[in-house]
């Protein structure tokens, strides 16, 4: 393989790779959790992946792929059909809202509204399930999701701005 197919494949694989991210982590239904000192610490990634190129890139994934994504990882989990797609939304919604608000992007203010948008629709989440499919779930893991997602976010958004600069560099070269 030549170094310019090389360069054009790995240029592609970069600007492609928060929906190949995000479709891994639907496909997959990877949610990060571990045991330690007995407590139960799991982490959503694929929150933190929608927010973030919602937020800072929006039509690099758009709001179809999100909802599809969504009803992907309803099969895979076996949640009803569409329960996902209705959190991803609200999280698309949410971080649509701080774009459009916020002139100077800034770490602190993204953190903030990602951990009220990640509440609003873990919320909306569990009144869906509990109410309408009679499902039983703990609301303190619930919270416990939520908080420790919001814990981890700073990081991925630097990574994910690393990611996001080289692929600026790369259109722009």
């Amino acid at each position: 393989m030549s170094k310019s197919n090389f360069k054009k494949l790995y240029h592609s694989f970069i600007h492609t790779f928060p929906i190949l991210f995000l479709f891994f982590l639907a496909f997959t239904g990877f949610d990060l959790s571990f045991h330690l000192f007995e407590n139960n610490y799991s982490f959503n990634f694929i929150y933190a992946v929608i927010f973030y190129w919602v937020l800072k890139k929006p039509e690099i994934i758009g709001f179809g792929l999100i909802f599809l994504s969504g009803i992907i990882n309803d099969v895979i989990l076996n949640f009803p059909i569409g329960l996902s797609s209705i959190s991803y939304l609200i999280l698309c919604v949410m971080a649509s809202l701080l774009r459009n608000r916020t002139l100077i992007p800034n770490l602190l203010y993204d953190w903030v509204f990602f951990f009220l948008s990640i509440l609003i629709a873990n919320s909306t989440n569990y009144i869906l399930q509990t109410l309408i499919f009679s499902s039983d779930i703990s609301y303190e893991s619930l919270m416990s999701n939520t908080i420790y997602t919001s814990l981890v976010y700073p990081i991925f958004a630097k990574i994910f701005n690393k990611i996001n600069i080289y692929n600026l560099k790369e259109e722009n070269a």
